[in-house]
């Protein structure tokens, strides 16, 4: 057995590895075909959440049951051993921490501040059960996909000039973002692992279910002296010096390889086996966490949002689900705008209201949606971007339409044929659709200085135009473009229309 800690930093290394090898692929994801949203497809909770929002088990997500179904016989492994952000605590507390072993035994500890794990997992499928999926911001892996993705590579990116994607990228809210993985990187410093042990829904979820488990860390009574040096090591707060609190249990084998007396062993029990202790929850407080949980779902849906009222700004990727079922599908993992050939995708603030915080919209003064570009469906794992074909998207045979976003509209007071008699027919010659949306009027005009010009002003016809925000992106009137795509039009919905003869 001393050769576990070992394994366990072998196996840690390997995943992290092939975390950032995911990460870095996504941008040749077209080319290469890689699985870069596996980790979010092993992921139990992201399944059950979806599962109870959308009734609907997505075929990807089937994957977690190579998590789950193991953890009911072996324990919580999860954790240390393939989890990448559990890894970098992990990594980080044995870093942050060189201190006497009286302050490592008294830290390690533990605490009833660890239950609450237990409430956000609670309040969370509350949420979920209500149709809202609200999981993505406090899953390990939604949450570590999004803050690399959208926060620290587009920074190393810009440091290291270049590499982790195929152009200079920004993204709406990034720091936000990041300071949120930084925290919990730096909690660190103070407790250890202090995320795991006391916030991640996920590994509430699995020490729920390591309850049953029939092989863990087991400590002989005869042989133990109390030493401590297992506590001392001890990376979940399990307690493993006395009844070992299994459910709080990572696995991380760091007590077997510190004991000296070859007292504790992981497998079944044997005679003087030591017993554990249960799930230590609070009813009380996990009732009182439903119940606000429940009275808090209304009150989010009382609010204005994209859910309710149809929002010009909220302009969602191509192939995406009608607003209330994106939403409840949606697990805001950043995914979808990591592959984003053009940047066009960008996490929401509070544009669609708080059940719409981090999920992608297009702001086409950064982007636009290339014509051919489908790869946001593709790498979606729980299909609230739906896959599509180029074919489908752009409307050629055998579909008879293409998918609509939005329908560009012009602000005359800011085009420069329109409002300052300047020549430009940028928006029309950058129009992708055939016939193009965008055409244009030949007029003469005088000028005040009385010279004649003869100047082209442009119009849509919105039965054609797709909403892919070139003309918008592509605009000279660079602060405020003179042509703007609204949400208006869009295919997924059918009440976010305009009243024109052409349209049923």
């Amino acid at each position: 057995m001393g050769g576990l800690r070992g394994v366990r930093r072998i196996y840690a290394i390997f995943f992290l590895v092939l975390f950032g090898f995911l990460l870095w692929s996504a941008e040749f994801e077209r080319l290469k075909g890689y699985d870069v949203e596996l980790f979010l497809q092993l992921d139990p909770l992201t399944a059950l959440a979806a599962l109870l929002t959308s009734q609907t088990l997505y075929q990807g997500l089937a994957l977690a049951l190579v998590i789950l179904i193991p953890t009911l016989f072996l324990g919580r492994f999860f954790c240390s051993w393939i989890c990448p952000l559990g890894i970098l605590n992990q990594g980080l507390s044995h870093l942050f921490h060189r201190r006497r072993a009286v302050e490592a035994w008294e830290e390690n500890r533990y605490r009833p501040l660890y239950r609450l794990k237990y409430y956000l997992l609670a309040a969370l499928l509350i949420f979920a059960l209500f149709g809202s999926l609200q999981i993505g911001l406090l899953d390990p892996i939604a949450l570590i996909y999004r803050s690399f993705s959208l926060s620290l590579l587009p920074a190393v990116d810009r440091v290291s000039g270049g590499g982790w994607y195929a152009l200079p990228v920004v993204f709406h809210g990034g720091i936000a973002i990041g300071a949120v993985l930084l925290a919990i990187l730096l909690a660190n410093r103070f407790i250890t692992r202090f995320w795991c042990r006391a916030l991640c829904p996920l590994g509430a979820l699995l020490g729920w279910c390591s309850q049953w488990s029939l092989t863990r860390i087991r400590r002989d009574v005869d042989r133990c002296n109390q030493c401590k040096q297992c506590l001392k090591a001890c990376q979940g707060a399990a307690d493993p010096d006395g009844a070992l609190r299994h459910t709080e249990c990572h696995l991380c084998m760091n007590c077997i390889e510190s004991c000296g007396t070859q007292a504790l062993h992981y497998g079944l029990a044997k005679e003087r086996s030591s017993v554990g202790r249960p799930l230590d929850i609070n009813r009380r407080r996990l009732v009182e966490g439903t119940l606000a949980a429940v009275v808090a779902v209304p009150m989010t849906r009382g609010s204005l949002s994209s859910r309710s009222t149809p929002t010009p700004e909220v302009i969602r990727p191509p192939g995406s689900l009608p607003e209330a079922q994106f939403l409840a599908r949606c697990i805001k993992c950043g995914l979808c705008m990591r592959v984003c050939p053009t940047n066009v995708l960008q996490p929401a603030l509070f544009e669609a209201g708080f059940e719409g915080l981090w999920t992608p919209v297009l702001m086409n003064a950064i982007g636009y949606c290339e014509h051919h570009c489908v790869l946001c469906g593709q790498v979606c794992p729980t299909a609230a971007i739906r896959p599509l074909s180029v074919a489908e998207k752009v409307g050629v045979a055998p579909f008879t339409q293409p998918v609509r976003l939005g329908t560009a509209f012009f602000d005359r007071g800011r085009c420069l044929p329109w409002a300052m008699d300047v020549p430009c027919i940028v928006c029309e010659e950058t129009c992708p659709t055939s016939p193009k949306a965008i055409w244009y009027e030949t007029v003469p005009v005088t000028r005040r200085d009385g010279r004649q010009v003869t100047l082209k002003r442009p119009f849509v016809q919105p039965e054609l135009c797709i909403g892919c925000g070139i003309c918008e992106n592509k605009c000279p009137v660079a602060d405020l473009a003179a042509i703007r795509v609204s949400s208006v039009g869009e295919s997924r919905s059918r009440d976010n229309r305009m009243l024109l003869n052409q349209q049923s």
